[in-house]
């Protein structure tokens, strides 16, 4: 299942494509898909398939396309604090994903068929919280995984405000998914070859809608032991944080408070990879390199005659002639499109980029990577060195 949008040369691209296509609709969920590279969790001799809008399997791992995770994360409608659980979590690239938006006080849980899987899963977080700038942007609820068939987790489990399989459901275990939901929750799966989105309205009350058409292969029925009984599938232990633990995530979320804020001031700068592009290519844009061109075109295609030029007594809207009437456009298209000094300098950024496409290109090319300013605070505070490891999750950079 897939292609339903073109591929991109990189994960920025794809994101690009998905959210023009209409698969990303939300900020919360776009700055979830730019943290994390899908190239990561595949194979390495794999990777160059890894922006394509397709499913990719090999032996046990797999994951689903692009623009099905893209509906599946919003049709979730995540936010901080939620529990979540993930039947069929495979590489675990969408309960990292979903870790990013629930935050530290979350719950994040996972249950997987193959324990070779759940090994890779494991293999894969770990590379992403030591070596990803994008772990230090967010407060993460990081996921855990058991082994095991989700249709024999026991009855009297605790439920979830999300859960999400990522196998076919036959008709008659519809039921038993809805019952790990608590009321008010959302349960996304694929049910009659539809990908359905189930809320939990009252304690036997639910609505049903319909998202798109999808093809998964079925849920793996659990095979019963010697004495006819299917075993028990306990799911992941919630744990209360420890002392320790809460004192490294009050820190961090301190320290990272004034990037924030810098990033909310200059949202419309540059927010994340890829952000620019967007900006350039979005609709605002467009409208007002349509307006200057097309001015410009009328001006330098229109031969002034003597006759033609306003006197000093005509009554004329521009005394300054042409040009003044060309400044006074082009402050109104400010006023009218853009508040503040940073959407300003944008502005003259974009003509400047206009004018002189190569120079552009060469300043492009020299760019340095983007400072990790949360792990500069953090080496920066008067704190014995293993301290400091501790707060940076012992990254590698």
């Amino acid at each position: 299942m897939g292609g339903a949008v073109s591929a991109g040369e990189d994960n920025d691209e794809l994101i690009d494509n998905l959210k023009e296509a209409h698969y990303i609709r939300s900020d919360l969920v776009e700055r979830a898909f730019r943290a994390i590279d899908r190239a990561d969790y595949y194979l390495e001799e794999y990777r160059d398939s890894a922006y394509k809008d397709l499913a990719w399997r090999h032996g046990n791992l797999h994951l689903s396309a692009p623009c099905i995770y893209s509906e599946v994360m919003e049709a979730l409608e995540l936010h901080p604090g939620l529990s979540f659980l993930n039947l069929g979590s495979g590489t675990g690239y969408l309960s990292t994903m979903v870790g990013l938006i629930l935050g530290p006080f979350g719950v994040n849980h996972g249950v997987e068929l193959h324990a070779d899987v759940v090994e890779y899963a494991y293999q894969k977080l770990d590379y992403f919280i030591k070596t990803s700038d994008s772990f230090d942007r967010f407060e993460f609820c990081e996921p855990s995984f058991v082994v095991g068939n989700c249709l024999e987790i026991p009855p009297e489990s605790r439920q979830y405000d999300r859960v999400y399989c990522g196998a076919g459901v036959q008709k008659e275990y519809e039921n038993y998914m809805k019952n790990l939901l608590k009321v008010g929750g959302i349960l996304v799966l694929p049910l009659e070859e539809k990908l359905t989105k189930i809320t939990r309205t009252g304690q036997n009350s639910w609505e049903t809608k319909k998202i798109i058409a999808v093809t998964f292969a079925p849920l793996v029925q659990p095979k019963q032991s010697i004495n006819g009984r299917c075993k028990s599938v306990p799911l992941p232990i919630f744990e209360v944080r420890t002392l320790q633990d809460l004192a490294r995530i009050s820190i961090r979320h301190t320290l990272r408070q004034p990037m924030e804020l810098t990033e909310s001031r200059s949202k419309r700068r540059v927010s994340f990879p890829g952000a620019r592009a967007m900006h350039r290519y979005g609709p605002r844009f467009e409208r007002r390199r349509f307006c200057r061109r097309f001015y410009r075109q009328c001006i330098s295609s229109t031969i002034l005659h003597e006759s033609m030029m306003p006197m000093a007594t005509d009554d004329c809207s521009y005394p300054g002639g042409v040009e003044e009437e060309e400044e006074e456009e082009a402050e109104e298209e400010r006023n009218c499109n853009q508040t503040g000094g940073d959407l300003q300098e944008e502005e003259e950024e974009e003509e400047e980029e206009e004018s002189a496409p190569g120079e552009e290109e060469e300043k492009v090319k020299p760019a340095e990577a983007p400072v990790n300013i949360l792990r500069q605070r953090i080496l920066g505070l008067p704190l014995p060195e293993p301290l400091k490891m501790y707060l940076l999750y012992y990254r590698e950079k």
